[in-house]
């Protein structure tokens, strides 16, 4: 979990400052935003998909229900490939299932890390300007329904796509590539795909209008007020 939060997390920051003007720095609180989000989604991505002990007493029931949503357990009952859509022996009709309930999973990690992380997020920075009267803030703070929003389709479409092909990939290299280069491919590959996802966030929010960075104040004009002689 570690390992993730600060090479993840820290990969999609990056990817998601290069992604904006002057590498972020006029918009660092939506950065912000991305970097509180982001460790949600991944704490929630790999909580939720680890195996774990069979719960017992009163949970048991509804820790039973979520463990068979996040499991393969419906996918394989469908006749749809468990994994990823690209395991073999699969029609294409099957690999659209797969593709379209990952889909569904990752758009609710999405939508909820998005409400409780776009939040907190505004809720720090709206309090620092209440106990700092002289704080400005850089833009408008994000709408908290439109953001989440942005992070579940997001998740829903470009981390799942990026998922099943990193997953596609592995599955066709592992065999034939040595295991010790195959652990640097994949490392370095996933690296990369985290770099890509905090760029191709902040493509979306921008084209759907809901992080909107102000515009700078224009410079005064010289010579404006003096009496000319």
């Amino acid at each position: 979990m570690f390992i993730e939060q600060v090479i993840g997390v820290g990969a999609s920051v990056v990817g998601d400052m290069a992604s904006r003007p002057n590498w972020g720095l006029n918009e660092l609180d939506f950065v912000f935003a991305t970097l509180i989000v982001g460790s949600i989604v991944n704490f929630a991505l790999m909580y939720l998909l680890a195996a774990t002990a069979p719960a017992t007493g009163g949970a048991a029931a509804t820790t039973g229900v979520i463990s068979k949503i996040f499991s393969d357990k419906y996918l394989v009952s469908w006749g749809a490939p468990g994994g990823h859509m690209f395991q073999p022996g699969f029609a294409l009709s099957k690999r659209a299932i797969n593709f379209a309930y990952k889909g569904a999973i990752f758009a609710v990690i999405g939508m909820g890390a998005g409400l409780v992380g776009t939040a907190v997020s505004n809720g720090l920075l709206l309090a620092r300007k209440k106990f700092d009267p002289d704080f400005k803030l850089q833009n408008t703070p994000p709408n908290v329904l439109a953001n989440a929003s942005c992070w579940a389709l997001h998740m829903g479409v470009s981390s799942n796509l990026r998922y099943q092909i990193l997953n596609g990939m592995d599955m066709v290299l592992q065999p034939v590539v040595p295991s010790g280069l195959f652990r640097i491919f994949t490392s370095v590959i996933r690296g990369a795909n985290n770099a890509v996802g905090g760029i191709s966030f902040v493509v979306l929010a921008k084209l759907l209008g809901v992080q909107k960075a102000a515009e700078p104040e224009p410079e005064p004009v010289k010579g404006k007020g003096k009496k000319n002689k």
